[in-house]
C-alpha cells in the first residue's frame, strides 16, 4: 500500500508539471501577440524604405489607432506625399489625396494591391481583417526565429470572411508575444510575401520589434522596411479622430 501511495504521489505530481508546460491554444496566443501589438490605443512615428535594385525611396509617416475598428495613418514626407491619408473607420476604409483635392473610398478589391508602391498591401497596413477573428488558428510547434523560441501558427480563413490570403503562417515569441516572421500565401497556396520582426526595443514599457522587413517571394531584390521611431499606448482617442473631416486636417 505505501508503494502504490508513493506511486500514485509521483503520478500527481508528474501531471501536475506537465499543466505548466502544455502550450496555450493557437487562438489566445495571437489574441496575446495582437492586444500588445495594438494596446487600448497606439500612436506611432515610423519610416518606410522602399528598396529596389536600383534605388530606394523613404517615406516618413504617423499613425493612430483605437482597437481594430479605428485607425489613420498621415504621410509627413517626402513632399510630394505629405498630407496623403488613409483611414479605416469600422468596415470602411479612405484615402485623401490632398494634391487632387479628392477623397476616394477603397473597395475590397482594392485591399490586396501596393499600399504607396512598396511590399504591402492596403490590408496589410489598415487591416481590414482580423488575424483573431476572422481565421482558424492550429498550432504547428515551436521553432527558433532570430534566436528566439517562437509559436508556429497556421492561420486559414473562415468562410466568408474579409480577408485576402489564402493562408497565413505566423511565429510568435514565447516568453515576449513578439511577432517575428509571418509568411503569406495566395489561394493557391503559393508564398508571396515574407514579413520578419527584428531588433526588439522597449517602446512605452513593451519589448517589440522596431523594423519590419517585407519580401516578395518571386522579386528578387525587392523588399519594404518600416522602422518604428516612437511608439505609445493607451493615450486617450476620440472615435470622433477618426473621421473623414480629420483625416484631411490632421497633422
Amino acid at each position: 500500500m505505501k508503494r502504490i501511495s508513493i506511486l500514485a504521489g509521483a503520478l500527481i505530481m508528474a501531471l501536475g508539471l506537465m499543466s505548466f508546460t502544455v502550450d496555450p491554444p493557437a487562438k489566445e496566443i495571437i489574441k496575446k501577440a495582437d492586444a500588445k501589438l495594438r494596446g487600448e490605443t497606439s500612436i506611432a512615428t515610423l519610416k518606410m524604405s522602399i528598396v529596389r535594385p536600383s534605388w530606394t525611396r523613404e517615406m516618413t509617416m504617423k499613425s493612430w489607432s483605437k482597437g481594430t475598428e479605428y485607425s489613420l495613418i498621415l504621410l509627413t514626407a517626402p513632399a510630394r506625399d505629405k498630407g496623403t491619408a488613409f483611414l479605416k473607420r469600422e468596415k470602411e476604409i479612405w484615402n485623401w489625396q490632398p494634391t487632387i483635392d479628392r477623397t476616394i473610398k477603397l473597395p475590397p478589391s482594392m485591399m490586396m494591391q501596393s499600399w504607396m508602391g512598396s511590399d504591402f498591401t492596403n490590408d496589410d497596413l489598415v487591416r481590414e481583417s482580423s488575424i483573431v477573428e476572422d481565421y482558424t488558428h492550429v498550432l504547428m510547434g515551436t521553432e527558433a526565429v532570430e534566436g528566439r523560441p517562437s509559436y508556429k501558427i497556421e492561420m486559414t480563413p473562415k468562410p466568408d470572411a474579409p480577408v485576402v490570403w489564402g493562408k497565413i503562417i505566423i511565429w510568435i515569441d514565447k516568453e515576449e508575444y513578439m511577432q517575428m516572421k509571418t509568411e503569406f500565401y495566395d489561394e493557391d497556396g503559393y508564398l508571396v510575401n515574407t514579413m520578419l520582426g527584428k531588433a526588439p526595443k522597449d517602446f512605452d514599457g513593451k519589448l517589440l520589434p522596431s523594423r519590419m522587413e517585407i519580401i516578395p517571394a518571386d522579386e528578387e531584390g525587392h523588399k519594404t522596411v518600416i522602422e518604428y521611431l516612437n511608439m505609445e499606448f493607451d493615450e486617450p482617442i476620440k472615435e470622433q479622430f477618426f473621421s473623414i473631416q480629420n483625416m484631411k486636417r490632421v497633422k
